[in-house]
């Protein structure tokens, strides 16, 4: 709640408390909080406490997140292997289907690579007429593909 408030933010908080409630009431007031936030922590110290003497284990505060508490404190290894087995299995199995997939995307960017390749070694080689109508040709493509505004997409 109080993560974005700095020194600054608090000095300011307690200098408009100062002018609001008047120098001989705020040393009263922030004794009043300070002992409100002591018994806050004494009342979960001692809940804490009472968990951990009522479970029989050592309680830490990230134990009281539902998952870490099943994982640790309900269910077994034996119990945490028999959920995992079927959900493991599953992912081998989709990895195993996607293998093929992977494969044919790679050798379709290989193909692409060494079609792109090849296509810039013709250009250098060909005479000066035929990489002039090799621009023509890309000046009507570009301007095919310009029929769409790039960035409103």
């Amino acid at each position: 709640m109080f993560e974005n408030l700095g020194w600054p933010e608090i000095l300011a908080l307690l200098l408009i408390a100062l002018f609001v409630l008047g120098p001989e009431r705020l040393p009263k007031i922030l004794a009043d909080i300070g002992r409100f936030i002591r018994k806050i922590r004494t009342m979960a110290s001692s809940a804490t406490a009472d968990l951990n003497k009522d479970l029989g284990t050592n309680l830490d505060i990230t134990d009281l997140n539902p998952k870490t508490f099943i994982r640790k404190h309900v269910l077994s290894e034996e119990d945490e292997e028999t959920l995992k087995k079927p959900l493991m299995a599953a992912f081998e199995d989709l990895k195993r289907d996607t293998e093929g997939v992977r494969g044919t995307l790679k050798d379709t960017a290989d193909g692409i690579t060494r079609t792109n390749g090849s296509s810039a070694a013709a250009a250098t080689g060909a005479s000066a007429s035929a990489a002039s109508t090799s621009a023509a040709e890309n000046t009507v493509e570009t301007t095919a593909r310009r029929r769409f505004d790039d960035d409103a997409t």
